[in-house]
Order: C-alpha cells, then sequence, then structure tokens
C-alpha cells in the first residue's frame, strides 16, 4: 500500500517501491533488519512515523528518514564483477577480523551486496549490485540460470560418477537438480591422479559443488567459479574487478527476464 493507506497506483504514476527494498538500496539495513526498524518506529515518510513493513514510498518524491537521518537512494545502479580471491568472506563484517569481499572494492555503496556467496576457499566470478530484482532472478532456481565452476577433484571421475550428477545426486538437504559435467583433464600425482571437471549448476545450496563431488567420490581440492548467468570470468588474477558495461548489464537483465527500461527498485 501506498502511504495514504491506497493500492499502489497503475502506470504512468511515480514508481513504487516497497520501504523495507528502499531501505536497503540506501544502505541503511537489510530487508529484514529495516523492518524491525519500521516496526520499532524508527522511520518516518514525509515527516509521519510509518509502522507498517508493508508501504510503499516513492523514490524522489517521499521523504523518508530514518532515526532522524534522510536516506536517499542512488539515481542509477551499481553493477561489478569481482574476481574473488582465496581466503575472502562475503559477508559485510567477521568478528575475527578475516578478510572480506567488499575490501576489494574501494568506493563500493552501502546498499551493493553480492549476489549470492562463495564460500572462504572458492575462488572466482562474483557479482555485486543494488540491483535487488535482478540479484533475486539470478539467484532463483526457477529462472535457470547457470553457473559453471572449475573443480580440480581427487580421483578422475568415471561415467557412472558423471551420469549421476548429470541426473541430480541425493545430499542430505534433498536431491540436486540435473548438472551438466565432464572432464576436462586428467593428470598424475603421487599415489593417484587428479582431475579438472566442469560442473554447471543452476541451485544454489550452500556449498553444494563440493558436496556433490564428494557424494560420488571425488572430494574437491580447488574450486573456481568461472561463468555466471552467461557472464564468464575475464579477471585473471584474484582481488581484479570492474564495473559491468552498459551493453553487459543489458544482457544480463534480459537473460534474468527484466525489462531494461523498467524501474525494479
Amino acid at each position: 500500500m501506498t502511504l495514504d493507506g491506497h493500492p499502489d497506483p497503475g502506470a504512468g504514476s511515480a514508481p513504487m517501491v516497497r520501504l523495507n527494498r528502499y531501505m536497503a538500496r540506501a544502505g541503511i539495513a537489510s530487508r529484514r533488519a529495516s523492518d524491525e526498524l519500521i516496526r520499532a518506529g524508527a522511520v518516518r515518510v514525509n515527516g509521519k512515523v510509518i509502522q507498517e513493513p508493508g508501504l510503499s514510498v516513492r523514490p524522489g518524491l517521499d521523504h523518508v528518514e530514518v532515526e532522524g537521518r534522510t536516506a536517499r537512494v542512488p539515481d542509477d545502479y551499481e553493477y561489478i564483477v569481482l574476481h574473488k580471491p582465496l581466503g575472502c568472506l562475503v559477508t559485510k563484517s567477521d568478528p575475527q577480523g578475516r578478510p572480506l569481499v567488499y575490501a576489494c572494492v574501494p568506493g563500493l555503496r552501502a546498499g551493493t551486496v553480492a549476489v549470492g556467496r562463495l564460500d572462504m576457499d572458492t575462488t572466482g566470478l562474483l557479482l555485486l549490485t543494488d540491483d535487488g530484482e535482478l540479484a533475486f532472478r539470478l539467484l532463483h532456481p526457477r529462472f535457470g540460470l547457470w553457473k559453471r565452476y572449475e573443480a580440480v577433484v581427487l580421483g578422475r571421475p568415471d561415467e557412472a560418477a558423471l551420469t549421476r550428477l548429470r541426473q541430480g545426486v541425493q545430499l542430505d538437504d534433498g536431491m540436486t537438480a540435473p548438472a551438466r559435467v565432464e572432464v576436462v583433464e586428467t593428470w598424475p600425482v603421487e599415489h593417484g591422479c587428479r582431475s579438472r571437471v566442469s560442473l554447471e549448476i543452476h541451485e544454489g545450496r550452500k556449498r553444494q559443488v563440493r558436496r556433490m563431488l564428494r557424494v560420488v567420490g571425488h572430494p574437491v581440492r580447488q574450486l573456481t567459479r568461472v561463468a555466471f548467468a552467461g557472464m564468464a570470468l575475464d579477471l585473471p588474477e584474484p582481488g581484479q574487478w570492474r564495473r559491468l558495461r552498459a551493453d553487459e548489464v543489458v544482457a544480463l537483465r534480459r537473460r534474468a527476464g527484466l525489462d531494461q527500461d523498467t524501474d525494479h527498485g
């Protein structure tokens, strides 16, 4: 609903954004934490205290204050690709003081977050954006956007193991969707061999690739995400980053089923 309690206006009106999403993009807090601030009476819209998390506001027209400070969202979105280094956490803070991916990108907006997570021991392509609708679609399995990983594993997966992965394997949190997988190369090491495996999935469970390969008997020793939603990793050194070009943003949003001309707040 809008500030006056009516349904969101239709076409031709200023685009509406849910208040918690507006606050998250302004870098105030996550959507969940924003809901808590709203319920606590810490948020005013056009001078009125708001305690209804479902409220929608009009960016650029409605004035939003949080604990007395004006909350503003940027006029455009930020889209960044990072080659995540080994040993970095994909989180905003860490009580143990370990390295964070957000420190890799100087001047990053407060509302810009990583699209999904790579665990501390995984390197490779990581997207960061404050475009919440795009981030949601990139992560949700319903939209079928693939992520490709290269894994160095113990041994050489045989055809039976590859078939299991292609059909889906049973993990402790359920059956996986069918994967695309192939052995790229194998080389000898002391007491056996190692292989480089290319594996593509469109799910995003915690440590999923590592768990899938372990289940079929080939534990991962090195893991890199080399492609995501049609974008290939083109930054050779860990820690390198760049902003997406305009044509890349258009292509990425189209692959996610978004109209480039639509404001998704």
